[in-house]
């Protein structure tokens, strides 16, 4: 992967970026998405964000060895503290990081949300807490993809504001992707409720203390959310 060919992973949340969008990349690590998006001229300027500083120097020395210095500034900084007024930002793309991570990065800075117009979001685990969030939170699913790579399957999240409801199933699957019903889909889930049976099993040899109740049912309640909608 380098600034012109991205993972298949990045290449899709790159493609849910609109045209002409101020970009802020949050946890940006080498900087490859903003640079990306700057070199096929889809936007011209974008922040690349970075709390560690090993990756913040490695954005630095990426967007300076592709020559893009006006276009892409880098910060070292904690989540969306990255972004300033001046910037203009409306876009922000949080990509890589577990589902509750990438919440407390949006809850941590809730005035950097008001200027925003779209959120791009790929958790790599717990997508349902991102969806609960934007419940919560009057951001509304505008669109959603699963993708495999390298035997690893992602979700991605695209919010803009509104309101919106979701069913169980919704908010643990993805409405737009229950309605796609892709293999990918299908494969993920299947993969899940065998991996949820087995731990209920286990549990079933498991002392039964209000612990292990609870998890047996929030594990039921689950297999059958999926299972419908996997018509099994």
């Amino acid at each position: 992967m380098n600034a012109l060919n991205l993972s298949k992973r990045l290449e899709k949340v790159a493609s849910f970026v609109p045209q002409g969008a101020i970009l802020a990349d949050i946890g940006s690590d080498h900087a490859y998405l903003p640079c990306y998006l700057v070199h096929k001229g889809m936007i011209q300027k974008a922040i690349a964000g970075e709390v560690v500083k090993g990756p913040y120097e490695s954005a630095l020395n990426k967007v300076k060895e592709e020559g893009l210095e006006k276009q892409i500034t880098v910060r070292l900084a904690d989540g969306l503290e990255a972004i300033e007024e001046s910037d203009e930002v409306d876009t922000v793309t949080i990509a890589g990081m577990g589902g509750p991570l990438i919440v407390s990065i949006l809850e941590n800075s809730p005035e950097k949300l008001k200027s925003l117009s779209r959120l791009i979001l790929q958790p790599n685990i717990h997508a349902r807490v991102i969806r609960r969030w934007a419940l919560e939170n009057d951001w509304a699913i505008v669109e959603e993809a699963i993708i495999e790579e390298d035997e690893k399957i992602y979700e991605i999240i695209v919010l803009e504001r509104g309101k919106m409801t979701l069913t169980e199933a919704e908010k643990l699957m993805g409405k737009y992707l229950i309605n796609e019903k892709s293999d990918v889909l299908m494969k993920k889930w299947t993969r899940e409720v065998q991996h949820w049976k087995k731990v209920l099993s286990s549990l079933e040899k498991a002392e039964s203390t209000l612990d292990i109740i609870e998890k047996r049912k929030e594990l039921l309640h689950n297999i059958a959310l999926v299972e419908e909608v996997l018509g099994e």
